[in-house]
């Protein structure tokens, strides 16, 4: 029989996942070598939390008796894992030399200020996050920005505010900028 503590902290850790992630746990450490799953177990803690908190990495080694020390360890080693919460909308620039080369650095640099946000970081309201990919496998495209899984071909520091609109960006920026390019366009 389990002691009191223990049955406390395994209560206490099954109220911090969702109920979808407790059961996926609970299948995986029914088969042989757990432990052999515990990546799969932070992915899908990710994929439902969209980050792995503290909170969520204990919970984690409760439910699968596994040392917190090593799942911290192991999540921390992978580079895909994330250990603060993510924009609604996830921004990815590619920064591999074509698109670096074509202006990338100064799409990144309206990124920032549009969003007033660094690489990494995610912006107040929870609606962007920014991270840069050092090549994206769409060199001739350059340079290119992926929002969630939509990707932005030939981006211009000019366009990132009308590209952020369609995510809901608010900004008098935006407003103004838009305006000239329905002008611009309409003069050709």
């Amino acid at each position: 029989m389990k002691s009191e503590f223990f049955q406390k902290e395994l209560a206490r850790a099954k109220e911090a996942l969702p109920g979808e992630v407790v059961s996926f746990i609970e299948e995986r450490c029914s088969k042989s070598h757990p432990e052999s799953h515990l990546i799969a177990v932070l992915h899908k803690v990710q994929e439902k939390l969209g980050y792995l908190g503290k909170e969520h990495m204990n919970a984690v080694s409760v439910l699968m008796q596994i040392p917190a020390a090593k799942v911290t360890g192991v999540a921390s080693f992978y580079h895909f894992f994330n250990f603060t919460p993510r924009g609604k909308n996830r921004i990815s620039l590619c920064l591999g030399t074509a698109c670096f080369v074509k202006g990338a650095g100064k799409v990144l640099d309206k990124l920032k200020e549009l969003l007033a946000i660094d690489v990494g970081q995610t912006t107040q309201d929870r609606l962007f996050s920014i991270d840069v990919a050092r090549c994206v496998g769409a060199c001739a495209l350059a340079p290119v920005m992926i929002v969630n899984d939509k990707v932005y071909a030939e981006v211009k520091p000019e366009t990132v505010a009308q590209i952020l609109g369609e995510y809901g960006f608010q900004s008098s920026k935006v407003a103004q900028i838009t305006a000239k390019t329905t002008a611009s366009k309409a003069g050709k």
